[in-house]
């Protein structure tokens, strides 16, 4: 049976073919601003830098970074029961491509996703012929989609996550995504409320299988650099703020101020390039904060972590993490990094983004959320219970990808 492929999905693909006459110009000016790798921004335009290994491959591609990382626990399942496979990652920034370098599953190795251009999306598919096509959250190419299936690839959508506001913004395009939705013969929803919402879009078949956040595998670290730090850092009590923004930012540097014993808080901001601004704030706070990325190390009460893939470290090196976003408008960020490293999880009552995995983690009283003023007794507090009860769910559910792995093996052909 033909793919449906309506109006609107018709035009997008017709106009698609005019996506080459401005992608390199848009892509140098990306790269001039420093928003793409000198060496793989051509990844964009089609070309691979990397050259296919031999055997059946899976390609399985996510937005960002957090929805990348979230992929490893998954594609360490199918590595597991599948040892003849290898595997392909894109994605599409470039924070994504830097800190993946250092955590790559056995048999991975990552590329951007080219823009959605027919000339594009056929060197890519050429090139790396993968046996199946797994698509993670809510971040679907019509294109690239619509090529895939053309050739006879299995796709599946996994791990998908679709708030009200998200259906909202997709639903006049109803029809489109219908078509798309069409092609995937597996889908897998995070949760009950976006199943139901790709429903409305047109998806049949829906399952509910949880995060994939919660099953990726920890961090990694550096061992040397970690060493270093553990032995610079001994006999201080250390506290990290993580993903922060301004806001959270206000109410830890707040909190600090007041405490008559202060912890070292490390602050590693969403956006590093926010570490003079950060340490800014702190000053006018009265305390003294210094910058990783300058090379300075941690003299002051605050030490801003304004550096990229080494999140691993601080949160081995932290007992306590105090998750940022969850004191402002972004309604918070992922929860299990810290969790499968066994630091204990604090956050602020704005966790929309994350609602499921915030809930789960309360059920099992795994996490503690906290207002400004109970901030600071929070990072006192022994707080390693909660974190061992965190890590137990964490490696629970690594545990429980191995249906979803045979499952997505089998649509490949390869169980």
């Amino acid at each position: 049976m033909t793919d449906p492929t309506g109006a609107g999905l018709r035009l997008y693909l017709g106009a698609s073919h005019l996506i080459p006459l401005a992608a390199p110009a848009f892509l140098r000016r990306r790269l001039a601003r420093g928003k793409e790798l000198p060496d793989r921004w051509r990844e964009k335009l089609g070309q691979p830098s990397l050259t296919r290994p031999d055997g059946p491959l899976v390609w399985l591609h996510a937005v960002g970074l957090g929805e990348t990382l979230a992929l490893r626990g998954l594609i360490a399942a199918m590595a597991a029961q599948a040892p003849q496979v290898e595997f392909l990652i894109t994605s599409t920034t470039r924070g994504s491509a830097e800190v993946m370098a250092a955590n790559l599953p056995l048999r991975t190795r990552h590329q951007f996703l080219p823009l959605d251009a027919p000339a594009y999306l056929r060197r890519f598919l050429d090139h790396w012929r993968p046996v199946l096509s797994v698509w993670a959250e809510q971040d679907l190419w019509p294109g690239a989609v619509a090529a895939t299936a053309a050739r006879g690839i299995p796709l599946a959508l996994v791990n998908a996550r679709m708030n009200a506001e998200a259906y909202a913004r997709r639903r006049r395009f109803r029809r489109v995504y219908a078509d798309l939705f069409a092609r995937f013969r597996l889908i897998a929803a995070q949760d009950e409320t976006t199943a139901g919402h790709l429903q409305r879009l047109g998806a049949a078949g829906v399952r509910v299988t949880g995060s994939l956040k919660a099953a990726a595998p920890p961090l990694s670290a550096d061992p040397t650099a970690l060493e270093a730090l553990r032995q610079a850092l001994a006999g201080r009590r250390l506290a990290l703020l993580a993903s922060s923004h301004p806001e959270d930012e206000a109410v830890a540097l707040s909190a600090l101020r007041d405490l008559p014993d202060r912890p070292l808080l490390i602050i590693a901001p969403r956006d590093p390039v926010r570490g003079d601004e950060i340490a800014g704030a702190a000053a006018r706070h009265g305390l003294r904060a210094t910058l990783r990325s300058a090379g300075q190390g941690p003299a002051g009460e605050v030490w801003i972590a304004d550096t990229l893939g080494e999140m691993g470290l601080w949160y081995r090196l932290c007992p306590v993490t105090l998750i940022g976003g969850t004191f402002g408008a972004t309604e918070g960020h992922n929860p299990w990094e810290p969790a499968a490293l066994g630091s204990a999880i604090l956050h602020g009552p704005r966790v929309a983004n994350f609602a499921a995995d915030f809930a789960r983690l309360h059920q099992a009283d795994a996490a503690l959320e906290i207002e400004a003023a109970t901030l600071g007794r929070a990072l006192l507090a022994d707080q390693s219970d909660r974190a061992a009860k965190a890590r137990a769910l964490s490696e629970a559910a690594r545990d429980s990808l191995a249906p979803l792995a045979r499952d997505l093996l089998a649509l490949g052909g390869l169980a």
